[in-house]
């Protein structure tokens, strides 16, 4: 028997296709009911770990809707590994400040996992310096710290 259920390089291809605005990356068929999200690297006060859809959307939706620009989504290396249903992506992801003009970058690493077409598990790594500088939230990062020399 063979499945016809897309496999994780067209999952990934959907995934940054709507990162980037050519499609919608938030919906339901997409994501599995029990995925698991992961953000290691997340800055304080935000989640780095997200277990099932409607708790992963409901944030993913929202800090969405608050981007002060549109994605763009720049060169993509794709890692293939011994799982026939995991692979590795290297990407980033930039955007103009509609006010300013200013381009800004950041680079990402995702680690997908696909099962029945849809994600089932997504751990990504980004650059937490450079989407707060990016977003205009760095001061915020910064003051979320609260590091001083004691804390050394």
């Amino acid at each position: 028997m063979t499945s016809t259920a897309a496999g994780p390089r067209e999952v990934l291809e959907r995934l940054h296709r709507g990162m980037s605005g050519e499609g919608d990356f938030l919906t339901d068929d997409l994501w599995a009911e029990n995925v698991v999200v992961e953000t290691p690297f997340a800055p304080p006060g935000r989640p780095r770990r997200f277990v099932g859809r409607e708790q992963f959307l409901a944030f993913a939706r929202s800090g969405r809707a608050a981007l002060p620009f549109q994605l763009e989504l720049g060169e993509v290396v794709v890692h293939e590994t011994a799982d026939a249903d995991v692979i590795i992506t290297e990407y980033e992801l930039s955007g103009v400040d509609p006010v300013t003009g200013h381009r800004s970058s950041a680079p990402f690493i995702g680690v997908l996992r696909v099962r029945d077409g849809q994600i089932a598990h997504w751990r990504e790594y980004q650059d937490t310096l450079a989407m707060a500088t990016a977003t205009g939230r760095l001061p915020d990062l910064l003051a979320a710290l609260h590091f001083t020399p004691s804390d050394a």
